[in-house]
């Protein structure tokens, strides 16, 4: 089960990352879908729509199956399947502060896996996976190494519990202050976003509450390549 650590912040004042505002980046393939207009009603359209989102992937312990559930409400692909494919010959360092959350020592071997999750052809979350593979049986890291199958399905005879560390909005189309007239960035005709919009950190934890991984997933923003609502007010 998912569980949120005190601090982390889960609505509309979910933290932004600074390290995430890049330059807009069109993320959506392999088809150019409906664009979303740059205008004040399509910016908080925008904005509630990340933060049901997050709400929902924090409230339901898979994120494969919440976001089968949002590609199929927002009809992003003919069928609301979320397909895993891993992403092999990456390799990324250990966070500064992950050994500390894994609970093990300077020399402890860490192995690392990057998933990528799409829906009809759009990436929609990409996850970066650290696994203490001592911590494991040696059945589970022979699967972890040999094959594409999902990192939750080899260690399911785990029990594992999650823990959420951190659920954060790398990008707000809102300014802030906007709620009490702070005014909005120059119009751009069709509203630009980022590759990622929104990224969550957890730690997964063994039935004797050993931490076995620390996972960050990063959503991009392909999770809004649907038709814009037509609302009256337009």
């Amino acid at each position: 089960m998912r569980t949120v650590r005190r601090g982390a912040v889960i609505s509309c004042a979910i933290g932004l990352s600074t390290g995430s505002l890049l330059a807009p980046v069109q993320a959506r393939t392999p088809e150019t879908p409906p664009v979303w207009h740059d205008d004040a009603t399509s910016r908080v359209e925008v904005l509630a729509l990340l933060q049901s989102l997050n709400a929902d992937l924090l409230s339901h312990p898979s994120a494969t199956l919440t976001l089968e559930r949002w590609c199929g409400a927002h009809h992003l692909a003919a069928e609301a399947k979320v397909i895993a494919e891993r992403v092999r010959g990456m390799d990324k360092p250990l966070p500064a502060d992950a050994r500390e959350q894994l609970a093990i020592g300077p020399d402890e071997p860490v192995r690392y896996r990057r998933v990528q999750l799409s829906c009809g052809g759009l990436v929609l979350s990409e996850a970066d996976n650290w696994y203490v593979p001592s911590r494991l049986t040696e059945a589970m890291n022979q699967a972890l190494d040999a094959s594409d199958t999902p990192f939750g399905k080899v260690v399911q005879p785990l029990h594992f519990r999650r823990q959420t560390l951190a659920a954060d909005l790398l990008w707000s189309p809102m300014p802030q202050g906007w709620e009490t007239g702070a005014p909005l960035p120059p119009a751009t005709g069709e509203l630009l976003m980022p590759h990622y919009v929104l990224q969550h950190r957890a730690v997964l934890f063994d039935q004797a509450n050993r931490p076995f991984s620390l996972v960050v997933e990063s959503y991009t923003s392909n999770v809004l390549a649907f038709p814009q609502p037509a609302l009256s007010s337009r």
